[in-house]
Parts: C-alpha cells; sequence; structure tokens
C-alpha cells in the first residue's frame, strides 16, 4: 500500500531528477556553445553541437537509448532541409545515405549471430554448456563469473566479439536460471570480456584485422629506411591474454561494488518455484536432494513403502553411473531404491528432516544431480482440473499409476473448498468431476496433457520449449560453415554469418517467425541510428581536427605520453563512431606522429588499433548494446562499471606494450 508520504517521496524524487537534467542540459549547452566559437567551421561546430546532444541523452537517459539514437539520426536528416537556416551549403548527412545503418555490415552481423545463437540454443547445446558450467562452478558468483567470461574472451579471440557474446548469451539466460544469479550479474563481465579477448589475435576485432591493409598503405608515402612490418597472426596476444586476465579479475573483486545490485532472481530455480507454489497454494513444500547411502534401512524398500508414512513425494532419481530417471513411463509406485540413489524429492521441510533422520539419509545443501532435470525452465508446479466428460472418474491417482504414465507427481487434492495434502490419502481417494489436481510436473509432459481430454490444464504460463534435438546436426554444420567462411575466406563477414542464419531457418532448425523473436530489434536500432553520426564526424572533418588539437597539447611530451594520447584518443573516437572509423582515420595520423617523434610507427599503429576496443563506457559498441536489454542495464550502469574498466584497459595496455615492443 502507498501512503501520502511515500507518494510525496515519488514526487519530490521525480522533481530532483528532472533538475538534475536542467542543470545537464545548461551545461551541455554551455560546452556545445564554446566549441562553437573555436571551430574551424560551421559544419563541424553544428557536428560537435550533436555530439554533445548524444553524450547529455546517453549520460542522463533523457530517452531509452535507441530512441535517443534515432532522435539524433532524424535530426541529422532535417539538416538537409534547414540546411540554409544553419549556415550550411547541405546537410550534414546526405538522406539518401541516412539509414544506410541498417544495410551495414555490422547491424546485419548481429541480426545473423542472434539468429545462429538462437538455432544452437534450440536445440538443446546451449543448455548443456549452461549445465557444464554450472557442474564446474557451482551456483556462486565468482566461480561462474571467470569460466563464462575466460571462455568467450578466448572464442572471440578467432571470431567477431558480438558473435561470441551472442553465442553465450542464451548460455547466460540458462545459467541464470538455474543459479539464481541476475543476469545484471552475469552478462556485464561476459560482454567485457568478449570485446577484450578481440585483442588477443589480429583477427579478433575489425581494427586489428584491417591494421596490416592500413600498414602497407602507409608504406607507399614512407622512404625505404622508414617502412614498417606487418603484424604476425599471435604478436598481440600477451597484451590480450593480459587484458581478458585484467577484466576477469577486475569484476571478480570489485563486481559487487560495480554491478548494479539486484535481488537474486525468484520464480526461475527450482526453490523459487516452490516460492511460488507456497505463496499461491499455501503448501509448506520445497524441493530437496537427498542421498541414499550404503547401510541405510532405506535400501530395499520401494517408494510406496515410505512416501505416505514420510508425507514426503518422490519426483526424480538418479543411481550412480545411470539416467536420471523423471517424467512418463520413469517413475511409480513400485521403484526399489538402492545405496547410492540420489532422490529429488517435494516435501514440507519439517517432514523432509523427519524422513532423513529416520533412514540416516545425507542431505544435499543445493540441488546439484537435478540442477537442469528441475530447473524452473523444464519442470514445476501446475494446476489440472478433471472435468466431467473425464475417463478417469471413479479411479484413483493410485489406479492409474499416475506418476508413471502421465509424468505427474500428485502433491495436492482441492475438493469442496478444502485441500488435501500427500499423507491425506490423496492417491487413493476416486477422482470427481472438479477435482483440481497439484501436481509436480515436467512442462513437457503438461504440454502433452493439454491435448488429452481426461484433464483441463488450468496453468497455461509455464516456459515450455520445443527443443529439436534431432537438427542438432543441422544446426553445428550450419555453424561450422558461418564460423569457416569467417576465418578462412574475404567474404563479407555479414554474408558469411547470413549464411549460417539462413541455412539453419531452411533446414528447420527454427522458424523464421523464431528468427524474427531472437534478435533484439533495440539493439539494432541504436547501432544503425548512431552510423550516420559517426559518417557526419568522419566527413565534416570533425574527428580530424579533435586530433590534431590534442596531438597539438601532447606533441613535445616522452614517447610514452604520446602514445597514451593516442590511445586515449582511438578510445573517445571508438564511444561516438565505428571503430573501424577510428581506425582509419587514426592510424595515419599516428604514423606520423611517431615518425617525428623518433617513434616506431607500427607499435603507435598497433596503439590504436588496440585501444579501438576500449568501448565501455556507453552502450555503443555492438556487444554493449547487445547485452544492454537482456540485462536490464541504464548507461549509468555502463558509465559506473566501464569508467573503471576504461582506466584499467588503457594502463594494462600501455605497460604490456611497453614491455613488449620496447
Amino acid at each position: 500500500m502507498i501512503t501520502l508520504a511515500d507518494e510525496d517521496q515519488v514526487v519530490v524524487q521525480a522533481k530532483n531528477f528532472n533538475s538534475k537534467q536542467w542543470i545537464a542540459a545548461l551545461f551541455f549547452i554551455a560546452i556545445g556553445l564554446y566549441m562553437a566559437t573555436v571551430v574551424p567551421s560551421i559544419e563541424i561546430a553544428w557536428v560537435s553541437g550533436f555530439l554533445v546532444l548524444t553524450i547529455y541523452l546517453f549520460a542522463f537517459e533523457v530517452v531509452g537509448v535507441d530512441v535517443a539514437a534515432a532522435t539524433v539520426m532524424v535530426l541529422l536528416g532535417l539538416t538537409s532541409l534547414l540546411a540554409p537556416l544553419m549556415g550550411l551549403e547541405h546537410g550534414l548527412v546526405d538522406t539518401k545515405h541516412l539509414f544506410d545503418g541498417f544495410a551495414s555490415n555490422a547491424v546485419i552481423s548481429i541480426i545473423a549471430v542472434m539468429i545462429i545463437g538462437a538455432g544452437l540454443d534450440k536445440t538443446g547445446i546451449m543448455s548443456k554448456v549452461a549445465v557444464l558450467i554450472l557442474r564446474v562452478g557451482g551456483t556462486e558468483e565468482k566461480r561462474i563469473i571467470p569460466i563464462i567470461s575466460s571462455t568467450v574472451g578466448i572464442i572471440s579471440s578467432f571470431m567477431q566479439n558480438v558473435g561470441a557474446a551472442a553465442l553465450f548469451l542464451p548460455v547466460v539466460s540458462r545459467i541464470s536460471a538455474r543459479s539464481g544469479l541476475p543476469m545484471s550479474r552475469l552478462l556485464m563481465p561476459m560482454g567485457f570480456c568478449a570485446i577484450l579477448g578481440g585483442s588477443i589475435t589480429m583477427v579478433g576485432s575489425s581494427p586489428l584485422i584491417l591494421l596490416n591493409d592500413l600498414i602497407l598503405t602507409s608504406n607507399k608515402a614512407l622512404p625505404v629506411g622508414q617502412q614498417m612490418e606487418t603484424w604476425s597472426l599471435f604478436s598481440v596476444t600477451p597484451v590480450g591474454l593480459a587484458l581478458v586476465a585484467t577484466g576477469i579479475i577486475y569484476f571478480v573483486l570489485a563486481g559487487r561494488f560495480v554491478l548494479p545490485s539486484a535481488t537474486k532472481v525468484i520464480g526461475t530455480t527450482a526453490s523459487g518455484t516452490m516460492r511460488y507454489f507456497q505463496d499461491v497454494y499455501g503448501l509448506n513444500y520445497d524441493l530437496f536432494e537427498v542421498v541414499v547411502p550404503e547401510g541405510s534401512s532405506l535400501v530395499g524398500k520401494q517408494f510406496d513403502d515410505v512416501e505416505h508414512i514420510s508425507r514426503i513425494r518422490v519426483v526424480a532419481t538418479k543411481r550412480s553411473g545411470k539416467s536420471l530417471r523423471i517424467g512418463p513411463g520413469s517413475l511409480a509406485r513400485d521403484v526399489g531404491i538402492e545405496a547410492g540413489t540420489v532422490l529429488g524429492i517435494l516435501a514440507a521441510p519439517k517432514n523432509l528432516n523427519a524422513f532423513v533422520e529416520r533412514y540416516g539419509l545425507r542431505l544435499r545443501k543445493d540441488i546439484k544431480s537435478f540442477a537442469e532435470a528441475l530447473a524452473a525452465t523444464k519442470a514445476g508446479i501446475g494446476e489440472i482440473v478433471i472435468p466431467p466428460g473425464s475417463n478417469l472418474i471413479g479411479k484413483s491417482a493410485r489406479d492409474i499409476w499416475m506418476r508413471k504414465v502421465y509424468g505427474m507427481a500428485m502433491v495436492a487434492l482441492h475438493r469442496d473448498s478444502e485441500t488435501l495434502r500427500e499423507g491425506d490419502g490423496i492417491r487413493d481417494l476416486p477422482l470427481q468431476a472438479g477435482d483440481t489436481l497439484v501436481v509436480h510436473t515436467s512442462w513437457d509432459a503438461l504440454a502433452r496433457l493439454e491435448k488429452d481430454r481426461n484433464f483441463v490444464v488450468v496453468t497455461t504460463e509455464y516456459p515450455h520449449e520445443e527443443l529439436r534435438p534431432h537438427k542438432i546436426g543441422y544446426a553445428l554444420f550450419f555453424f561450422a560453415t558461418a564460423l569457416g567462411l569467417v576465418l578462412f575466406t574475404d567474404l563479407r563477414l555479414s554474408v558469411a554469418l547470413l549464411t549460417g542464419a539462413m541455412g539453419m531457418v531452411l533446414a528447420g532448425v527454427l522458424s523464421i517467425e523464431e528468427a524474427y523473436e531472437a534478435v533484439s530489434w533495440k539493439t539494432v536500432f541504436l547501432l544503425a541510428s548512431l552510423i550516420p553520426l559517426g559518417l557526419a564526424v568522419e566527413t565534416t572533418g570533425t574527428a580530424k581536427w579533435i586530433a590534431e588539437q590534442v596531438l597539438t597539447v601532447v606533441g613535445h611530451m616522452p614517447i610514452w605520453v604520446i602514445q597514451t594520447a593516442v590511445a586515449v584518443l582511438a578510445t573517445f573516437f571508438t564511444l561516438v563512431m565505428s571503430n573501424v572509423g577510428a581506425t582509419v582515420l587514426l592510424v595515419p595520423l599516428a604514423v606520423n606522429i611517431a615518425i617525428g617523434a623518433g617513434a616506431n610507427p607500427a607499435v603507435f599503429a598497433l596503439t590504436v588499433a588496440i585501444a579501438t576496443s576500449n568501448s565501455f563506457l556507453i552502450p555503443t559498441h555492438q556487444v554493449n548494446a547487445l547485452i544492454m536489454g537482456p540485462g536490464g542495464y541504464r548507461v549509468p550502469d555502463f558509465m559506473r562499471a566501464g569508467g573503471v574498466m576504461t582506466v584499467l584497459f588503457l594502463v594494462v595496455m600501455m605497460l604490456m606494450m611497453g614491455l613488449i615492443f620496447e
């Protein structure tokens, strides 16, 4: 209930927030006006104003980042109409090219990798990867983050970092669901390390792929004695590995301070589902996992001997060295219990403790053996009604072997405004029309019951996934095809990735509707709308002017200071324009500066290509844009965590380059 005091506090907070926005707006307007007085041309003045506006909208979240980016794109388009009033000869961006971003290589590539990732997930591959990571890392954040981040970092060293991030997005989603850790605590470390991993090899990011071509181009204008050698595949590996290690250590040590704080995910883990069950039905049940040791008096007994007396319900079992048993055709009341068997039990805590003590069982602290099978994405509580025309009327759950035949473990029966529980003889009661059965079941089994006229499934909102494990061969083939085209051919990245994506659609790994749903359109609009701004920064000479002003200030300083300035400049440009554009623009400048300062021009060129991956401060990088929606991140989240990462990146990069290339 919201009190008047609460409402007043909300109003005050809203007023304060608006005041901050207005104060910031005045400050940014002042910056824009000042820049207009020092720039060499009216075009650069207007582009600088648009840059300031974009940074303001992003930093203070006046509107959503995708809305902000699209608004700036539209404003750039309107400059063609308003050019005479703005003192321009023509618009800052030709309207014929205003929407080129939507057909750009980067945006189409992102769409393709999202579809490929969804296709792999549809076959169950990603679920198995998530289970493996959970098996190794448990459910602790400090163990899971290094495993996920290092894996993605290594993968992104041989494929585009946004592809590696998109590939692991469903994995992280499943790990979050099974461990209870919020997505916001896992996605940012994964995304940042995907970006960092692009600096491990010369094919890990677009700027590094492009660098050798730029060096050869620069060599044409240099005398023989100053010709630069091109870099080999693993020339940057020590620097890249150090950066990935820095990112992992940073989030392990400082993650609790810089990552968005969020409550543990409720309703997505097995225990979370049980809490929901308790709230809705008033039944104090929970899921537990116990092990039957050698010598236990439970060995040799059948489920029917202990469930009713102990008021517990076995919903899954796993014997040593054998597959788990859950669902239709697997569990029945006459199943014998062997030593070493792991039991998944649904019961009230006091009944479970009495059961464990009576038979000398070992109660596990967490769900381990059934973390996948009993996860809320796979199983949970369902509510089912017996309709008047059901063939089951007059028969009991015991008569029809409900758990074995239908895969449902009945834990409560609601009849005549009364809820009967396990231990009240519910499995021996003849079923009547209108009976409501509360059952624990797998979602696949529940989906099958929707087609059975003997039941009316009341629970409709449940995470039912139509996995297609029989399509795993097609999925792996087209994924390998796309990866092979990326690594071993000169085919355009977007075409290579779309080959794999459309191959999966044509092979039936996923439908075209599912492919559309797999795409984060917010990400697409964010990136596509920013591309015209980068084009304006580049074509109007704004970027070159900013670079010249910065380098004029540091040109007389020691070489390491000049090199650091080049890295900072590259970092700034990659926040407001494509990293490829920033690399193309700055490499020739960096080469000339290095020659003038008596430094190694190839090292300065490499500094630019690596530093253009230092894009953590705002979600303009493709990877950051990709994880923003699923992680529920806001721009301040990136500024807080990314600000520190930006500084660490620069420090570690400069130290490693000083050690290796000097």
